[in-house]
């Protein structure tokens, strides 16, 4: 016998609200326009995506605010887990225009002119999750569109956010704390050549082993390896230190040890999140230039032009992605210690 103070799935879900949010604006007006429905919907999905991530992104972000993390823990275990989660549903959010475009221009054509002056430019739950991630207003793109189309409560609310450490930040304070190179665990370090250049015995083997990869044509990579991993000038400006970067190359070429399984997942998955964006992206692109060709977009940007422009200013971790200039084969790398190699296998 069911309970009359049971939980019911309608009620659980308030589909009455759901289901009532749908309101064409060609239907008001009463023009025949079947396709408004259809855009509706698939924009309301994706602002519960959004939602979603947000979600995702702010226990991350609480995660990594810790002073310290174990690399062997349950945190570092559930911030990867929450990321390709993050991945998944931005996988599903490139398959969705799939579904948006079963709808032709000439569909489109029969409700565009009533969204006018709104448009997806103003989804304020995307911005914010751009803000968690590490996007600067500084670094966005039409700056002076932003601050002209969004309401001043969402503009505030995300200028809040960024004064809060982003993921990206929060990404290189757990990387400069890596203790990968203490002494401790470096006695007995045999260096393989003569060069001390390099403040530690393994960067000056490392460097070495990569200047023996490089084409005479890559021979400027050097000098990018430098500035990359030891200018502390040249990184001012860039999302990561010297120190982090280095440690974050040390994962990626150590990935195969049990220790640095989870941190390697965890920056692999910040590139897979800036490709599907970016994915997401080109095929807003391509959907647009589709349904209105070189018209101008219904909040009155330049439409496929300035999607363009956004796709590649606002990339995220391509500072991680950077490091991949600088690996060699896993037979080239310099031996570990003993010690080293114990702790990286869980043997502390």
């Amino acid at each position: 016998m069911e309970r009359e103070d049971g939980v019911y799935y309608g009620d659980y879900l308030q589909l009455d609200k759901i289901l009532n949010a749908q309101k064409p604006k060609s239907e008001i007006d009463g023009v025949a326009a079947h396709d408004e429905m259809l855009f509706i919907i698939v924009h309301q999905a994706y602002e519960l995506w959004f939602k979603q991530m947000k979600h995702e992104m702010e226990s991350i972000v609480s995660i990594m605010t810790k002073p310290t993390i174990n690399e062997n823990s349950a945190d570092i275990y559930m911030v990867v887990h929450r990321l390709k989660r993050i991945i998944s549903i931005w996988e599903l959010s490139i398959k969705q225009v799939d579904v948006i475009e079963t709808m032709t221009p000439l569909d489109f054509l029969d409700f565009r002119d009533f969204l006018r002056p709104a448009s997806g430019f103003q989804s304020y739950q995307f911005k914010m999750l751009e803000a968690m991630m590490g996007l600067r207003f500084k670094d966005r793109h039409g700056k002076d569109f932003y601050q002209k189309h969004l309401r001043p409560i969402h503009i505030e609310n995300i200028a809040e956010i960024e004064k809060q450490p982003s993921l990206i930040e929060l990404v290189n304070n757990w990387l400069e704390r890596m203790p990968f190179f203490s002494d401790q665990y470096w006695k007995g370090y045999k260096q393989s050549n003569g060069n001390i250049e390099l403040d530690h015995p393994f960067w000056n083997d490392y460097k070495n082993a990569y200047a023996n990869t490089l084409t005479p044509e890559e021979s400027k990579n050097l000098e990018g390896f430098d500035l990359l991993f030891f200018d502390e000038e040249f990184n001012v400006k860039r999302r990561l230190s010297p120190k982090a970067n280095r440690s974050a190359l040390f994962i990626m070429l150590y990935r195969d040890y049990p220790l640095l399984t989870l941190p390697f997942q965890l920056l692999d998955s910040l590139l897979e999140i800036d490709e599907l964006m970016s994915t997401w992206r080109t095929r807003h692109i391509s959907m647009v230039l589709r349904m209105i060709g070189s018209r101008i977009g219904t909040g009155g940007s330049d439409g496929a032009a300035y999607l363009k422009a956004s796709r590649d200013k606002h990339y995220i971790f391509n500072v991680i992605a950077d490091m991949n200039s600088y690996l060699i084969e896993r037979s080239r790398l310099p031996k570990l210690t003993s010690s080293l190699q114990s702790r990286l296998g869980f043997r502390s």
